[in-house]
């Protein structure tokens, strides 16, 4: 019986082993072919007229082993990473009541010059802010003083620049606009400082009052045809700020959104609107990040982790702690929240670094696993406001309410290098460079069109080759310019 069972066992191997001989061997993915393909060079370069400008065309052809001095750029489109959601700025009462006292025809110029995908750079992203911040002419709520209920609640200040000027820019960018939102401060009476400035933290009895607060302002805003896909927190939790802020541990953050704000959007039906918290520098994101993600209760309504980038201006930059959290948390998304350039100042407006930072960070965030960028005030006046504690910083366009004339900052056309070409959906690919003088980073679009972005911030001119695959080809980076390459 024992040899008739192997002989039965033997018979039925060789049986799977010959079916499985006769089925057909997968086909081989077909490596894609750039030969022959032309690519478009859109640049941007100091002491030049180049801004967006399309400068050249060139053509893929076969390239060997690059010799070993050949400075090259690397993509490879069959690696990718982070979904791409879009870049955008802040719609602020700054920003809002600038465009309002600027004349019809400046305004049309505006929301073209920022939404237009065309004739625009085609923001798809935007922030706006839960009654007042720095960047208001000043500090309000939408409550009365000591309305635990919330019964006052009306968002009636916001009628006469914020939501007109938001509504307008949703139409401009054809519309639908990615909308999240962030508060700077409870009310006064609900603080331990009783301030809406200077830091200071919320008191427990208030928190159940400060989460349907949230709640109140969604509601009251997509009541006026201004969808909200999302919310932080607090902008910039540790922050003690001469305007308003407030402060939360890792552990405070933590219990409130699992006890308090996360609970209270999901009996509101809004366990849809993007979660995002921290919203902050990079120098403590993952310590942030970890303490909240590592506790499930809080961690179920957390969608991603936002960040800032003002701890590059205490010299101290951190930008690989993003990639940290990337690693440690790759299901949830990363955000840069917040940028901006200052103090403002007439006498150092064409300073180029400041378009140079913009493309310096945009480039490490995405490299470093970031799938959107939100830069701050999108528009501001003659003095880098308004702004009601003398906190003047830079936009990317500057309108001068005194005479109606439009002024642009070179960090305008750094950030249209990305946001005009990498469009929401996109795929992050593998870019690489072989020299620190070229920064790079290259997504896929939907549509499978490529956009490579290289940046040069130094003094000299560069002749490169980038690579795909065996193809190459062979372009110039100019001294302090940004180029994004379509093909």
């Amino acid at each position: 019986m024992k040899k008739l069972f192997f002989l039965l066992f033997a018979c039925l191997l060789g049986q799977s082993a010959i079916a499985q001989t006769k089925r057909p061997a997968a086909a081989a993915a077909k490596p894609v072919s750039y030969a022959g393909r032309k690519a478009v060079l859109i640049t941007t370069a100091a002491k030049t007229d180049y801004r967006l400008t399309a400068t050249d065309t060139l053509a893929f052809r076969p390239f060997s082993q690059p010799p070993e001095n050949q400075p090259c750029v690397f993509i490879d489109p069959a690696k990718s990473f982070q979904t791409f959601i879009g870049i955008g700025a802040a719609l602020t009462d700054a920003a809002a009541e600038t465009f309002a006292k600027m004349p019809a025809d400046k305004q049309e110029a505006i929301l073209k010059a920022f939404y237009d995908k065309k004739t625009g750079i085609g923001y798809s992203l935007a922030r706006t802010h839960i009654h007042s911040c720095d960047f208001s002419s000043g500090s309000y709520t939408y409550v009365q003083e000591g309305d635990k209920a919330l019964s006052s609640f009306s968002i009636e200040h916001d009628q006469q620049y914020r939501i007109p000027f938001i509504k307008k820019a949703i139409a401009a960018a054809g519309g639908k606009l990615k909308m999240f939102v962030s508060p700077w401060s409870p009310p006064a009476w609900m603080k331990d400082n009783s301030s809406m400035l200077q830091g200071g933290k919320l008191l427990p009895e208030y928190y159940q009052s400060w989460a349907d607060y949230y709640i109140k302002f969604i509601k009251a805003y997509e009541t006026q045809g201004i969808p909200v896909w999302g919310l932080t927190v607090q902008n910039e939790p540790m922050a003690k700020q001469t305007w308003e802020s407030c402060l939360y541990t890792a552990e405070d953050e933590r219990d409130f959104i699992k006890k308090y704000l996360g609970p209270t959007l999901r009996r509101n039906g809004m366990q849809n609107k993007k979660l995002i918290a921290w919203d902050h520098n990079r120098d403590l994101i993952y310590q942030r990040a970890s303490t909240l993600l590592s506790d499930p209760e809080a961690a179920k309504y957390i969608w991603g982790i936002g960040f800032h980038w003002y701890e590059s201006w205490t010299g101290a930059p951190t930008p690989d702690n993003v990639k940290r959290v990337a690693e440690a948390y790759p299901d949830k998304p990363l955000l840069l929240t917040e940028a901006c350039n200052g103090p403002f100042s007439w006498a150092t407006f064409e300073q180029w670094n400041w378009g140079e930072n913009y493309g310096r960070e945009m480039i490490s965030d995405f490299n470093n696993g970031a799938t959107a960028w939100t830069d701050w005030n999108i528009l501001l006046d003659e003095t880098g406001g308004p702004n009601h504690v003398k906190n003047f910083c830079f936009a990317p366009i500057h309108g001068d309410t005194r005479d109606g004339s439009l002024h642009f900052m070179n960090s305008y056309y750094y950030i249209g290098h990305f946001s005009k070409y990498i469009r929401p959906g996109a795929k992050r690919i593998i870019c690489s460079s072989n020299r620190a003088q070229l920064l790079t980073t290259g997504f896929r679009n939907t549509d499978g069109k490529i956009a490579v972005v290289v940046m040069n911030p130094g003094d000299t001119p560069l002749s490169y080759r980038l690579y795909v695959g065996d193809q190459a080809l062979e372009a110039e980076s100019l001294p302090h310019s940004i180029v994004t390459i379509l093909f």
